[in-house]
C-alpha cells in the first residue's frame, strides 16, 4: 500500500520508487497495522505539514551546486564564511539592561567577566517610546523592562569603564534609534574612540514596529527618512557599525509562522534598500552595514531551514532586483535569539532546555551572533545566576557537543534541503503579495502584516487549547510550582532618575540647549540628513524626550489603523 504522504515521481526516480514501495509494502505496513502512529498529522510548530519519510524523490530538479553551493560563496545556503564556526565563533551577547545606568553597567562588566564577546542592551519602555524618565507617561515603568536612558549623561555611565574601541554593542531601540546612537557615539568620542573603527548593531528597525511590537512615534514617512538619514550618515562616518539590525524577531513573538517571519523581515529589509536607493545612496556602499535579527523557536529543524532560506532569498533579491556586484552586499549576516514567546511561567527549569535546543538551531543554522534567553524571563528580567546559565549554555555549545567541528553538518540531508526549498518558497510568495501592493509601507497601512499574524497566532493557541500541540507544563505534565527568585526593579528607581535629570537640566546651558533644538526643529521641516542635528543636541545635554519631541512637534504622532 502506496503512502499518499510520499510524492511520486517519473523518469530518473523510477529505481528509487521502486525500493520506496518496496519499504513501504514490507516494512511500514505491518509495522502500522501492528501499531498505528502517535496522530493522523505531524506538523511544525507553524504548523507546517511533515512528510513520514523523505528520499531524494523529494529533491527532483534540486541542483547541490546550484541551490546548495560551498560555504562562503553563493548562494549561501551552507553559511556566509568558508571555515564557518570553525575560524571564529559566533558573538555571544547576552541581552542586558535594567534599572539605572549604573546597574545596568554592573551586569554588562559581570557578562564580560564570564565571558560574554559582545554588549547587547534593552531599554525601558519609556525609552522605547521617547520619553524622559520623569515624564508623567513614564510612571511606573522606568527601569523595568531595561534600562532607563534619559540623556547623554545617563549614556555615560552607562559604559563607565568599558572601552567601546574594543567592545562591539547591540542597542534594541527603534523609533528614537538616531537619539540613542548619537549619544553612544558621542560617549565613543569622549573616550577617543575612532568613529571609522567601533563596531556594534543598532537596531533602528521601524517597519518591525508597525508591524508587531508597536513601539512607534511617527508616522511611517518621517521614520522612514531617520532610519535612512542614519544609513547616509553610518556609511560616511562609521563603515564597521551595522546601522540597522532587520528584525524577525519581534515578529514571530506576536505569533507569526516561520515563513511570516522570514517573509515579513525580508521584505522589511527590501524596503529599506529601496528607500536609501532612491535617497541616492549606493546600493554595494550602504547595504554591507545592514544586519538581520531572526527569532529561534522549538521546532529545530524548522528553524534551521528558515536561516537557510534566508540566506538564498537575500542573495538571489540583491543580485536580481538590485543589480549588486558586491559579495558583501550579497551574504546576509544574522544575529539570532531564543524564543521569549516560547518560555513558561510554569516549570521555569524547562525553559533551560527550550533555549538548548533553541540555540543549537541557531549555531546550526549559521548565526553571528547569539543571545540565549534565561530561565526566568516569563517572570521577570532575568537574575544574574539565570543570565550565567544562560551565557555557559552558548559556551558548551560551543566547545563541548562537536557541533562547530565542521560546516553545515545537516547540508544534504534529504528533509532538511526539501524543508529549506518549501521555506524558500512560502517566503517569497509572501513576497510577491508584498509587492503587488506596492511595498511594506503600503502593506502595514492596508494591516496586511499584522493581520497574517493574529490570525497565525489565534490558530497556533487554539492548537494549544485543543492540546494538538502540547506544551510541557502547562496543558500537559503539570506538577505543582516552587516558588523562586526574582530581580524586583521598584520605584527606587524612578526617584534616582528623576533627581539626576533635575541636576542636569540645572547644570547645563538652557540657552544653548534651546538652540540646537530649535536647529533640529527646522531642520526637520526640509529635507536635511537630521543626524547632525541630533548629535549637536545630544551634546549640548538635551534629553531623549526633548529631542523626540521636536522631532514629533514636525512630523506628528502615529496611531494605527485598527484591524476590521
Amino acid at each position: 500500500m502506496s503512502d499518499p504522504a510520499i510524492p511520486k515521481k517519473s523518469g530518473s526516480a523510477v529505481k528509487s520508487r521502486s525500493k520506496l514501495q518496496d519499504w513501504e509494502e514490507n516494512t511500514l505496513r505491518p509495522t502500522l497495522e501492528k501499531s498505528p502512529e502517535r496522530q493522523k498529522e505531524f506538523t511544525t510548530v507553524s504548523s507546517y505539514p511533515i512528510r513520514r519519510l523523505y528520499t531524494e524523490e523529494d529533491l527532483a530538479g534540486w541542483d547541490a551546486s546550484r541551490d546548495l553551493g560551498n560555504p562562503g560563496e553563493p548562494p549561501y545556503t551552507r553559511g556566509i564564511h568558508a571555515t564557518m564556526h570553525r575560524g571564529r565563533l559566533w558573538t555571544m551577547r547576552q541581552f542586558a539592561g535594567f534599572g539605572t545606568a549604573e546597574d545596568t553597567n554592573q551586569r554588562f562588566r559581570y557578562l564580560l567577566a564570564q565571558g560574554q564577546t559582545g554588549l547587547s542592551t534593552a531599554f525601558d519602555l519609556p525609552t522605547l517610546m521617547g520619553y524622559d524618565s520623569d515624564h508623567t507617561l513614564a510612571e511606573g515603568e522606568v527601569g523595568k523592562c531595561g534600562v532607563a536612558i534619559s540623556s547623554l549623561a545617563d549614556m555615560e555611565v552607562l559604559f563607565d569603564q568599558i572601552p567601546l574601541s574594543d567592545v562591539t554593542t547591540s542597542m534594541t531601540i527603534n523609533s528614537p534609534a538616531a537619539v540613542i546612537w548619537a549619544m553612544y557615539l558621542a560617549v565613543a568620542e569622549k573616550q577617543g574612540a575612532d568613529w571609522k573603527k567601533i563596531s556594534g548593531t543598532l537596531q533602528n528597525d521601524i517597519l518591525k514596529e508597525y508591524i508587531a511590537q508597536k513601539e512607534y512615534i511617527y508616522p511611517p514617512e518621517p521614520s522612514m527618512r531617520l532610519v535612512i538619514d542614519t544609513f547616509e550618515f553610518g556609511m560616511k562616518h562609521t563603515p564597521r557599525f551595522n546601522v540597522i539590525s532587520i528584525s524577525g524577531y519581534h515578529i514571530r513573538e506576536a505569533g507569526s509562522t516561520a515563513i511570516q517571519e522570514l517573509a515579513f523581515t525580508l521584505r522589511d529589509g527590501m524596503e529599506y534598500v529601496e528607500w536609501a536607493m532612491r535617497r541616492g545612496l549606493p546600493v554595494d556602499e550602504f547595504t554591507p552595514q545592514l544586519s538581520f535579527f531572526f527569532n529561534a523557536h522549538n521546532d529545530f529543524f524548522e528553524e534551521i531551514a528558515k536561516y537557510r532560506a534566508a540566506r538564498r532569498i537575500w542573495h538571489k533579491a540583491m543580485k536580481e532586483r538590485y543589480k549588486s556586484v558586491s559579495p558583501r552586499s550579497w551574504a546576509l549576516r544574522f544575529h539570532t535569539q531564543t524564543a521569549g514567546c516560547s518560555l513558561t511561567a510554569q516549570q521555569p527549569m524547562n525553559n533551560v532546555v527550550r533555549t538548548a535546543i533553541q540555540a543549537l538551531a541557531g549555531v546550526l543554522g549559521g548565526t553571528q551572533s547569539l543571545h540565549t534567553n534565561s530561565l526566568d524571563e516569563a517572570w521577570a528580567l532575568p537574575t544574574e545566576h539565570a543570565a550565567t546559565i544562560a551565557l555557559r549554555t552558548q559556551q558548551i555549545i560551543a566547545h563541548e557537543t562537536g557541533v562547530t567541528n565542521t560546516v553545515d553538518p545537516l547540508g544534504g540531508s534529504y528533509f532538511v534541503e526539501t524543508l529549506t526549498n518549501e521555506v524558500e518558497s512560502g517566503a517569497w510568495d509572501y513576497i510577491r503579495r508584498i509587492d503587488a501592493m506596492g511595498g511594506m509601507v503600503a502593506a502595514i497601512e492596508r494591516s496586511y502584516p499584522q493581520r497574517e499574524i493574529a490570525e497565525a497566532s489565534y490558530r497556533y493557541q487554539m492548537a494549544i487549547d485543543n492540546k494538538e500541540k502540547i506544551i510541557v507544563g502547562v496543558n500537559d505534565y503539570v506538577t505543582p510550582e516552587k516558588p523562586m527568585d526574582l530581580l524586583q526593579i521598584d520605584e527606587t528607581v524612578a526617584r534616582r532618575q528623576a533627581a539626576r535629570l533635575g541636576r542636569l537640566r540645572a547644570e547645563r546651558s538652557s540657552s544653548e540647549v534651546e538652540r540646537r533644538l530649535n536647529a533640529l526643529r527646522k531642520a526637520s521641516e526640509g529635507s536635511e540628513n537630521l543626524m547632525p542635528y541630533i548629535y549637536d543636541a545630544v551634546k549640548s545635554y538635551a534629553t531623549l524626550g526633548e529631542i523626540c519631541q521636536a522631532m514629533r512637534t514636525v512630523f506628528g504622532a502615529y496611531e494605527e489603523v485598527s484591524i476590521t
